[in-house]
């Protein structure tokens, strides 16, 4: 058994034989505390485990000269994953940049008169009859000579079965309007009719003259009962920037839609476009140079992630499961002797959250980094699911370093006042919630139709939070169309009523609800944490005349899933089976 007994300078490790002694590091010695008569070898044993166990890793160290693998592990794992991060995002980017860079090409090539600009969340608009007409075979005519027009890499899918391009129209299945006479009659019934004009006779420049004529009845719109256009067609292209970075290229798919959109049939058709990109596998390909060899020395590197997030895990989970077995041997003690269970805070403590986090970071780390590797083959395209794991993974990584800095006491209050204020702020924030979402659907259906931050319900959620950060309130105020008076009174009171309440008293009160857990944390932290079955029985509050040797003022913290506080291994004393 090893003692270290408390010296205001410095602490040492002294092996002792049956009969203990105390050596301070002046060197005199001193008889060690009295174990009483009445504590058996298994409390004594069951309270040595406790204390090791609510040990930091460098207590641990001290007292058993314990490697703390997991620490060093996590220190690697955290510089390998941002590494995993940077080099996936670079890659990502580039992906990103030639999807995007692609469709406004593909806009400009395909929309008669782009601006450069989409209108909202639309390219383009038409109001006349010939407008339309103009802008759809403006289309047609772009793709049967994008060959010739087009910058980019970009060509035909000549493995498409049915190849060239598709005109469907969407409209009511019959209907007669006479507004002049205030009567309609309207089969809501949607129907669609497609035209297919295949590509080989697109090539024909005669045949592109002749398709009006020879399809009159498909071009000829009822346009009270049309409902919208589509255009629809498939280019390939291939990504050759990656080379610069020295990576495989990529080969995509693009589909292509125009939409006409006539819902609304006010006179005025939005024009939509829409590209979706696949990537596929290159059929055949040869690059000289070392772009592969690149990708190699990658793949290995993921690899190694791999492993070290599978032994994280491995240590993780075993921790877990010896903190359970301790909880479990804890409460039969408890209520063998005692004759008493433990309350649940007392349990939740053998509990660390923070090996729950790990644990989800390393799974996810582990599936993105095998989705990586297999994109990086070329054998997978799913770059949004891989980078949501690996973003999430690599944000719970450095969440997860915070644990770390909670072993000394002054870096540790982010956390404590975090955990004694999240039960209190979840409370407030369900009462407040209710008032927002109140204030919510009032506006989206009060200040809809004249305000277009309130047109629908997530736009009407978002502006009232800007409003509450004190975020562009003047335009918000200014943008209320005055066509209606009573709206327009109802829009004030609305909004200085929402402005007040929000921003003088509910925000007011939530930084009261923190700060007041800061303040209680910090007296914590002077005269002590209140103490559970689980502390006392560790202190060995029932022997606590006899025994001294636990520390005049020991540190204290706070478990990751409970607000309940517990010693931590004192700095002048480690006493560990």
């Amino acid at each position: 058994m090893w003692i270290v007994c408390p010296d205001p300078c410095e602490q040492v490790l002294i092996p002792m034989d049956i009969s203990l002694k105390c050596f301070s590091i002046n060197g005199s010695v001193s008889d060690p505390p009295m174990v009483p008569m009445d504590m058996d070898q298994e409390e004594l044993n069951l309270k040595e485990d406790l204390l090791f166990y609510f040990m930091n890793p460098c207590d641990k160290y001290r007292a058993r000269r314990q490697i703390p693998w997991k620490l060093s592990l996590q220190i690697l794992k955290i510089i390998m994953v941002t590494a995993q991060l940077v080099l996936f995002g670079l890659s990502n980017q580039l992906v990103v940049s030639f999807k995007e860079e692609n469709t406004m090409a593909f806009k400009h090539l395909f929309i008669k008169s782009y601006s450069g600009t989409d209108e909202d969340d639309y390219s383009r608009t038409v109001y006349t009859q010939t407008e339309l007409t103009n802008s759809i075979f403006f289309a047609i005519d772009q793709y049967r000579q994008i060959k010739n027009i087009s910058l980019g890499t970009i060509a035909y899918d000549t493995h498409e079965k049915h190849k060239g391009i598709r005109i469907c129209k969407h409209h009511y299945r019959r209907g007669l309007i006479h507004p002049s006479n205030d009567t309609f009659y309207i089969d809501p019934t949607e129907e669609t009719e497609c035209l297919h004009i295949d590509q080989e006779l697109l090539t024909s420049k005669p045949y592109l003259h002749e398709i009006p004529i020879m399809n009159s009845s498909f071009f000829k719109f009822e346009f009270y009962r049309l409902v919208k256009i589509e255009i629809s067609f498939k280019l390939k292209g291939i990504d050759l920037q990656t080379i610069r970075v020295r990576e495989l290229p990529d080969c995509y798919l693009f589909h292509n839609k125009i939409i006409f959109n006539n819902q609304a049939h006010s006179g005025k058709i939005k024009i939509f476009f829409d590209s979706d990109a696949d990537i596929q596998d290159c059929r055949d390909w040869r690059i000289s140079g070392s772009a592969q060899k690149n990708s190699h020395y990658v793949l290995v590197f993921d690899g190694f992630v791999i492993l070290t997030c599978i032994t994280s895990l491995i240590l993780c989970t075993r921790s877990i499961i010896l903190a359970v077995k301790l909880q479990k041997r804890f409460e039969r003690f408890f209520l063998e002797r005692r004759s008493r269970r433990i309350c649940s805070s007392d349990r939740l403590e053998f509990i660390n959250g923070w090996y729950i986090l790990v644990i989800i970071s390393d799974l996810m780390t582990i599936i993105g980094s095998i989705m990586k590797m297999e994109i990086k083959a070329k054998n997978l395209a799913s770059y949004d699911v891989c980078s949501l794991l690996l973003g999430t993974s690599t944000l719970l990584v450095w969440v997860g370093v915070i644990r770390y800095l909670g072993y000394f006491q002054k870096y540790n209050v982010l956390i404590l006042t975090m955990q004694a204020s999240v039960p209190k702020v979840l409370r407030f924030c369900c009462c407040a919630g209710m008032i927002y979402l109140g204030y919510t659907f009032c506006g989206w259906i009060v200040l809809g139709p004249y305000h277009e931050k309130f047109e629908d319900l997530n736009t009407v959620a978002e502006c009232l939070f800007s409003l509450v950060n004190g975020d562009d309130m003047f335009a918000t105020f200014a943008q209320i169309q005055q066509k209606s008076l009573l709206v327009w009174l109802f829009s004030r009171l609305y909004l200085y009523s929402f402005i007040s309440l929000f921003m003088y008293m509910v925000l007011s009160l939530f930084i009261a609800l923190i700060t007041d857990s800061y303040e209680t944390i910090k007296k914590y932290q002077e005269h002590g944490f209140p103490a559970t079955d689980l502390h006392e029985f560790m202190r060995g509050s029932d022997i606590k005349d006899n025994v001294d040797n636990f520390g005049k003022k020991p540190e204290k913290s706070v478990s990751f899933l409970s607000c309940c506080t517990r010693p931590c291994g004192d700095d002048d004393l480690i006493l560990a089976k």
